[in-house]
């Protein structure tokens, strides 16, 4: 089993983490702030530069939500400090991506345009040049929040595997499937 969450957490300088009494996790850094709720049963230890976590018995319940913090914790430490970056590409024919502010505008090969608002915690950014597909470049301090909208963007026009088109992640390896012809020689 996984050992996640044992580890403890160093505190990089300019990040600052504090508990309040209803066991809501408080992370601030130069690029922001963020909240967790942490169940009670798991208990926060902050000593010097360092984060732990602890739970009170080895119930299979206790060790997964031990882990779980821990993860969503160390996330949000890397979060306020570093930050998240995602890209997306557009790959086939036609397909374009523009934006104006938090609004962008997608042609997937669909008879209407897609408007998608971003929530106001992500920058956008859109990259069109000549003889490339198109990319949607996303940066925000919530992991969470980053892949859920990542998630939504890719279901518009899933990868699909005869020719490859579809929205997906910069560099992602598509599995390609042999058309029907390939059986007759």
């Amino acid at each position: 089993m996984s050992r996640i969450g044992k580890k403890i957490i160093s505190l990089p300088e300019k990040v600052e983490v504090s508990l309040d009494k209803s066991n809501v996790v408080t992370v601030k850094g130069p690029k922001g702030t963020l909240f967790q709720k942490v169940d009670s049963d798991i208990s926060v230890n902050i000593e010097d530069r360092d984060l732990s976590l602890s739970r009170p018995t080895e119930q299979k319940r206790h060790k997964a939500l031990h882990g779980l913090y821990r993860s969503l914790i160390a996330n949000m430490v890397e979060g306020v400090s570093v930050g998240y970056k995602k890209e997306i590409e557009l790959v086939g024919v036609g397909y374009k991506a523009s934006n104006q502010g938090n609004l962008l505008e997608l042609s997937l090969g669909y008879s209407h345009a897609i408007f998608f608002s971003l929530p106001n915690e992500l920058k956008l950014s859109t990259v069109t040049e000549k003889g490339k597909n198109p990319t949607i470049i996303l940066e925000g301090i919530d992991k969470q929040l980053l892949g859920q909208v990542c998630a939504k963007l890719r279901s518009f026009r899933k990868v699909e595997p005869y020719k490859g088109k579809g929205v997906r992640f910069v560099g992602e390896i598509v599995r390609r499937k042999a058309g029907k012809t390939s059986a007759k020689k």
